[in-house]
Parts: C-alpha cells; sequence; structure tokens
C-alpha cells in the first residue's frame, strides 16, 4: 500500500498560483505600519486547548510590556489542515509574520523555499544563540547549512507515576521520587508489583488507533539501544531491525492484560490514571494539567533507560518565517524582538508541562521549585527527534504507518519481527517519492 501524503504535488503546485487565495486565509497579509502606533505582527499557531489558553496568556504578556508590536493571532485545526493553509499561504508569498511549526516538520518544507531563514546574528544581539538552548535543541532548527526554526520548548514523551500507589508497591527510593529501572526485567517488576498493589492495571498506556503514541514509546525505547535511523531521501533506510524487535517485543510484554490494557485508546489511559486505577502512566508532558486537575498524587520522570542509553522521544514547537515575497524590513526586526521576548518570558510555557528551550529559563532558582516540571527538565538534553525526512514529525503519515505496522502485534502478541519488516516496507516507500513541497526534488 502507497502511503498518502499530507499535501500532495498537485496540491502543492497547485497551491503556489493561489497567491491571490492565499491573501485571503485570515490574517495571511502582513500589516501595513502604523504611524501613530505599534504595528502589527500576525502569528498563526495550532495550540488549542490548554496549551491554546496557557498560549493567549503569554501572547496577552508580550503585549502589554512593550508598545513596539502588537500579536494578532490566528489559530488553525491541528495537523494537516494547518500545515496545508500555511503552505498555500506560503506558497503565494503572503503567509504571516511568524509561525508555528514542529520542529520535525521543517526539514520537509525548507527545501521548496516555504520558509525563510533566520539570521543568527540578529538573534545573538537579542541574547539568543546557542550557548541559550540544550545543544540537540539548538541543533534541531538546522537545515540545509541554514537556521530554519527557533524553538520554544520541547515536549517529551515521559513516565507519570501515582506517588501512593508507587510508595505502597515498595517502588520509590529514599526520597520518594521514582526508582530507576536499569533493564526491561527490572521495569516489568516494578509493573507487577503496582499491579498487586492496584488490583488491576499496574500501568496506563493508549495506542489503538494512534500511530504517533505507537511511535513516541517505540523510538523512545530503540534510540536507548544508543542509536537512531536514518531515511536519505532516495536512499535505503538504516534500521537496526535487532534493536526494533527488541523495543516492540518489550512493548508487548507491557500489554499483556494485567501489567496494562491489550487494547485501550488514549482517552482509556488517561481516564484510567486520572481515576487512580492505575500506578505508571506513558504519555506526553502536554497530559501535566490534566492530571493536576484529577487531583492525584503523582509526580513525573523520564522513562528509564531501559536498553542502556537514556533518550527521551519529543517535538518541538518552534518558531519559523514562513515565506514572504518582499518582507518589510521594520516588520521582520519587530518579529526578531518577538520572538526573543517570548523565549525570555516562557515560564509559564513551563507552567503547562512543556520544557522551555530557553536555558535562562529552565535554569532559574524559579524553575528549580516548580514541580514536578523540575523533575523531568532534564529531558531537554536527552531528545530524540524523528529521524530527519521530509514525510516524518509530528501529525505526519508516516507515523501513522508505523502504528499500521506496530498495531497487529501489541494486539494479537504476533510476530515482531513481522511487523518490523512491514515498517521497513513502508519506509522504502516514503522514501521513493519526491518531496512534494519540492518542485525541484521531480527533476533530482
Amino acid at each position: 500500500m502507497t502511503p498518502s501524503l499530507d499535501l500532495s504535488r498537485r496540491q502543492f503546485l497547485g497551491a503556489a498560483g493561489l497567491t491571490a487565495g492565499a491573501a485571503l486565509l485570515a490574517g495571511c497579509a502582513p500589516a501595513a505600519a502604523s504611524a501613530t502606533g505599534p504595528r502589527t505582527l500576525q502569528f498563526w499557531h495550532l495550540l488549542s486547548g490548554g496549551d491554546g489558553v496557557t498560549m493567549t496568556g503569554l501572547l496577552d504578556g508580550v503585549n502589554k510590556k512593550q508598545s513596539a508590536y502588537r500579536i494578532r493571532p490566528t489559530v488553525l485545526a491541528w495537523g494537516t489542515p494547518y500545515y496545508t493553509k500555511l503552505a498555500m499561504a506560503a506558497a503565494g508569498g503572503r503567509a504571516p509574520d511568524v509561525a508555528i511549526m514542529h520542529a520535525t516538520r521543517v526539514l520537509g518544507w525548507a527545501p521548496g523555499g516555504l520558509l525563510d531563514a533566520w539570521d543568527t546574528g540578529r538573534l545573538a544581539d537579542l541574547g539568543v544563540d546557542k550557548s541559550t538552548f540544550p545543544d540537540p535543541i539548538w541543533k534541531k532548527g538546522e537545515a540545509l547549512g541554514k537556521r530554519f526554526s527557533v524553538a520554544l520548548d520541547a515536549h517529551p514523551f515521559v513516565l507519570m507515576y501515582n506517588t501512593d500507589v508507587c510508595k505502597k508497591a515498595g517502588v520509590l527510593d529514599q526520597h520518594g521520587r521514582l526508582k530507576v529501572a536499569t533493564s526491561p526485567d527490572e521495569f516489568l517488576a516494578m509493573v507487577d508489583a503496582i499491579a498487586g498493589v492496584t488490583g488491576g492495571h499496574g500501568l496506563s498506556y493508549g495506542y489503538l488507533g494512534d500511530g504517533a503514541q505507537m511511535w513516541r514509546l517505540f523510538y523512545t525505547l530503540y534510540t536507548q539501544h544508543g542509536i537512531e535511523m536514518e531515511m536519505p531521501q532516495g536512499g535505503t533506510a538504516t534500521i537496526d531491525k535487532d534493536a526494533a524487535v527488541a523495543s516492540l517485543e518489550f512493548m508487548q510484554k507491557l500489554l499483556n492484560g494485567k501489567r496494562a490494557a491489550k487494547q485501550a485508546d488514549y482517552g482509556t489511559a488517561v481516564a484510567e490514571f486520572a481515576g487512580g486505577k492505575s500506578g505508571m502512566f506513558l504519555s506526553g508532558v502536554w497530559e501535566l494539567r490534566t492530571m493536576q486537575a484529577a487531583k492525584i498524587p503523582f509526580d513525573v520522570t523520564m522513562i528509564p533507560p531501559l536498553f542502556g542509553t537514556q533518550t527521551a522521544y519529543a517535538d518541538s514547537h518552534s518558531f519559523v518565517l514562513p515565506h514572504q515575497t518582499a518582507p518589510d524590513s521594520g516588520q521582520r526586526d519587530l518579529v526578531y524582538r518577538f520572538v526573543a521576548d517570548m523565549l525570555k518570558g516562557s515560564y509559564g510555557w513551563a507552567e503547562a508541562g512543556h520544557i522551555p528551550a530557553y536555558l535562562p529559563v529552565t535554569e532559574s532558582p524559579k524553575y528549580a521549585k516548580l514541580l514536578p516540571q523540575a523533575h523531568y527538565a532534564e529531558a531537554a538534553k536527552h531528545v530524540r527527534y524523528d529521524p530527519p525526512a521530509w514525510f516524518t514529525g509530528s501529525g505526519s503519515n508516516f507515523q501513522g504507518q508505523f502504528g499500521a505496522a506496530a498495531q497487529p502485534a501489541l494486539l494479537s502478541g504476533g510476530s515482531a519481527s513481522d511487523a518490523v519488516d512491514r515498517f521497513e516496507q513502508a519506509v522504502k516507500q516514503f522514501l521513493a517519492q519526491p518531496n512534494p513541497a519540492d518542485p525541484e526534488g521531480a527533476r533530482r
């Protein structure tokens, strides 16, 4: 089966000719300068729910603290709808002044000219440079020898745990923190001990029909082997099958019906842990406020290095400059200032669970007192993103294809080796296709 694309080549080429249509998208035309007041900066993002409320608060904060600019946000639906509309606006050269993208999606856009590069010198003048970011997060913003994104955060896949349940199970250390398992068997034994306390499941993990959830855990475990996958365009993927099989087989052992439900979707897993019916929960930091609202006693830690290397699967909400045919220099200067202001004021973003990418925030005494966030802040130093490729990243069909390959084995306990073979075949088909956002790719 040929994997479907987020934006087909025909759709992209059609979008490139829709300059007038792109201009009709809400907030996409650059705002004119005001002779008497602040300039308006058009800012697109895809954050809704609790994250959307938090982002609104941050934007209100930067608007109030200065008089040079005002942010006019436009919020679009998460995933393919957002990226399609943003691509259309950029293809027409009349995009918003600044936008949020997942860092893992940038590589698919940069070759086609849909993004303008950041001037690192201008960023540095505002206190934003390599020294103010964890190394892996800063490096992720680079593509084709240029800087195409500036991360606001890292939002890793983590392990939440109920402190009351885990204390009764004897799996906390002398400081009341979860003991660090150093092998798959040791972790499974901890989950079994917790299940003995709850009388139900030891761990909650929702994955049914959710390729992203399956991929997040799988790639965390895979990279713990000290390796990453490589997926060169037009080439052959580098995937260590032994590591992939071992990672998937461990997931099967978790989903044995007692340690974790054999068939649970995401919402069911959230509700189970929030209701105190399990002692551990595998999910992203974005569920922090859900658990705080549930008023259960819990803490958060990195998924332990079961296969030897400490890693944390993650993505980053990042600022990008969607392509404008003739950007106004004064407007662009204010965009740089806005991004710097957001990074320096991102403590509020930490309250939502995300790890701010800007080190002066996470290394501050104030952040050290923010719990449980400070307990997993170290994950920013160990993040592992999707393998760099135009088709990977949050909300991509790539993650869905992994789910289609892995779910049968997770449900039935069938061959993990066969599941990895199916995944490798899907990747092979992706690699054979040109990047639809790169018109030159079809001629290379």
